[in-house]
């Protein structure tokens, strides 16, 4: 059973006092038969209280208000997690009764939430595109995986070129983005065969040399609903099954319900966002200071006055998985 120690550090740093800081979190990962949290220590500047709750998806909620004038504030979370790998799915059932059962879900909560598409405007060329990869004597495991190297294949891996407000026409377009562009184009595409798809948000826990994306940052892939098994984990930035090495922090409809930290405040639009992310699998329980890697820091620097929505927005673009 592996396990991970995580820290995930988000740093604002401001031009000039600012108070009334009111910030949500998704920073809990989730607990089931996969996935045990064995600590968490989450550390806030001011040690604001933290009320917390679970959303409709499931996921630990927490939300805090610093009133007092501060020039940073900085959320501290680290996590130990022991992850179980999960067998994989099987193809000993006939692929029209999968099929079946999965047309009997379109009405049914909480899958219809996962089964809503998107409209935009390439909408008719991915489907063209899903009907030719979806063989019809292909059981829905294995469409998952053909749908999901289509995805790795065809979208080039580039930081920078997206945000997270960029719609799917863009995103096809460039056919281009990071690992949350990959995800919702593989849940469009599985949604438009029926099968429930979810985004998923979290961290890639493995070595470097594995050559994995998104080692060192939040990152973000999809779950697949199997009949007979369940919400299979499938990352298309890498083209693999997200299993024991990938720590899962939040499950929603899209990257708008997972969002590790957003909020605003009182106070000068001028500020710096500094985000870090590392993991340990060697010293579990035993190293309590992390090292935070600078080339894992993301820095956002306002230089001109903006409205409390594009600073909303930025805070939104800087939680963007990588």
């Amino acid at each position: 059973m592996p396990e991970f120690e995580i820290q995930h550090i988000t740093r604002y740093i401001y031009e000039s006092p600012v108070r009334d800081s009111a910030n949500q979190i998704i920073l809990f990962p989730i607990k089931d038969a996969y996935q045990e949290v064995i600590k968490q220590e989450l550390t806030i500047t001011g040690n604001p209280h933290v009320d917390t709750h679970i959303d409709y998806y499931g996921n630990e909620v927490g939300s805090f208000t610093y009133s007092e004038p501060h020039m940073a504030l900085i959320i501290n979370s680290k996590i130990w997690v022991a992850t179980k790998h999960r067998e994989l799915p099987v193809n000993d059932i006939f692929p029209d009764q999968q099929w079946e059962d999965l047309k009997r879900l379109q009405f049914v909560v909480p899958y219809i939430d996962f089964l809503k598409q998107e409209y935009f405007v390439g909408l008719d060329e991915l489907r063209a595109i899903v009907n030719h990869e979806k063989l019809n004597e292909y059981a829905p495991y294995q469409v998952v995986l053909r749908f999901c190297e289509y995805v790795y294949q065809n979208f080039e891996y580039i930081k920078g070129v997206t945000t997270v407000d960029t719609t799917l026409d863009e995103i096809w377009k460039l056919k281009a983005g990071v690992c949350q562009d990959f995800a919702h184009i593989l849940m469009e595409m599985l949604r438009m065969v029926h099968i429930p798809a979810r985004y998923v948000s979290g961290y890639i826990c493995t070595s470097k040399s594995t050559g994995l994306r998104g080692i060192g940052a939040t990152h973000a892939w999809a779950e697949a609903y199997i009949p007979d098994y369940g919400w299979l984990g499938i990352d298309p930035t890498n083209n693999c099954i997200a299993n024991e090495t990938h720590v899962r922090l939040a499950v929603g409809r899209n990257f708008s319900d997972c969002s590790p930290v957003k909020g605003v405040y009182k106070g000068s639009s001028n500020h710096k966002l500094e985000v870090a992310v590392s993991v340990d699998d060697e010293n579990v329980l035993s190293n309590s200071d992390i090292q935070i890697n600078e080339a894992h820091i993301t820095n956002i620097i306002s230089e001109t006055p903006k409205n409390s929505y594009q600073r909303y927005m930025e805070i939104m673009q800087q939680q963007q998985q990588q």
